[in-house]
């Protein structure tokens, strides 16, 4: 079987090293090109939770040959249309491209490929790149899990994908994977934007009461275009978190507010990939992230004020008129008093 990891960055230089070092056969693509040549020359350093180096076959996209049986898609999303494209056509008849980015990005990625050769994973852990050959873990070696699955039917090559995964952690087939979807997308709009917004690590954004009240109405409004939208929320490492986190009265409040730190402890020091994009002078995915919970919401008729919110300080950071910080929490203090 032929793999590769196509945007090996923060995330995909962990993942690729993990199998890597489990035996297994993995490209590591990118466009970056000191970060390959450091790739060649040391190996993959993961640091952070975890400390070794292990060595891998790292690529430049044109040093791509033949077919893929499997490629993990970890670019970002505003360049899936044109990558998906060129990827197609290093795609095995019978192989399938895995899309391990945040948001929704799994019908794009079908209608380009086919529902047959288009599957999702949800990634429950984060990475920070440090430098050319160097990523930082950092979440809990306890807590590096994937959640797989397809928006269609028959799909090719699952079990090949989630072999591929075990090499690093544990990997749950979700029968309802755009619950699965959510899941995610719920904890990113709350500690990514958030992360984003302040400038902060998740457990930052959890322990600071402010920030925290902030991020408890995210959760809160995810929840309800959720149910709106007929979507169940599935499970995070065993947690039902819309259970946890929804609420009606003032006690159910208190009680969701409470739990939010304790539910970020494994991931504390986990910094937002946009906020990294942000810090590099890059555009970030603000759009695909708080930005599909309002569309989901304004589609079903349930407001979204405070992911509307976080989308729009984002594109303020972005364009410079704000910098990341958590001064910027009081931008949202208006919304509270409607």
């Amino acid at each position: 079987m032929r793999a590769a990891i196509y945007g090996a960055g923060a995330l995909g230089t962990v993942l690729g090293a993990y199998i890597a070092r489990a035996g297994r056969q993995i490209d590591l693509v990118n466009r970056n090109r000191a970060h390959v040549a450091a790739l060649k020359e040391r190996g993959a350093h993961v640091t952070g939770t975890v400390d070794f180096v292990q060595p891998v076959h790292a690529l430049l996209p044109e040093e791509m040959t033949g077919e893929y049986d499997v490629i993990l898609l970890m670019t970002k999303q505003s360049e899936n249309e044109t990558v998906v494209a060129m990827l197609k056509e290093y795609l095995a008849a019978d192989g399938v491209i895995c899309t391990c980015q945040n948001g929704l990005p799994e019908p794009l990625v079908a209608s380009i490929v086919g529902e047959e050769r288009t599957l999702g994973c949800a990634i429950a852990w984060g990475a920070t790149f440090r430098g050319e050959g160097v990523s930082e873990l950092t979440s809990d070696p306890s807590a590096l899990t994937f959640s797989l699955g397809a928006i269609g039917g028959k799909v090719n090559r699952l079990d090949d994908v989630r072999s591929l995964m075990e090499c690093m952690g544990t990997v749950v087939v979700e029968d309802n994977f755009m619950g699965a979807r959510w899941s995610k997308l719920l904890i990113n709009s709350a500690f990514s934007g958030l992360s984003t917004v302040t400038g902060g690590t998740f457990g930052e954004v959890a322990n600071a009461k402010p920030s925290r009240r902030v991020a408890q109405r995210i959760i809160k409004e995810c929840i309800d275009v959720a149910k709106a939208a007929g979507i169940v929320i599935e499970p995070v490492q065993g947690h039902k978190i819309d259970k946890l986190f929804d609420y009606r009265g003032p006690l159910k409040k208190a009680v969701s507010f409470a739990l939010i730190p304790v539910a970020m402890k494994k991931h504390a020091g986990l910094v937002a990939s946009m906020l990294q994009d942000l810090r590099a002078g890059k555009k970030c995915e603000i759009g695909y992230i708080n930005g599909s919970v309002c569309d989901f919401g304004r589609k079903y008729g349930v407001p979204t004020p405070f992911n509307e919110r976080t989308v729009a300080i984002v594109r303020e950071i972005e364009d410079g008129k704000y910098t990341s910080c958590f001064d910027n929490i009081k931008l949202y203090d208006d919304l509270f008093r409607k």
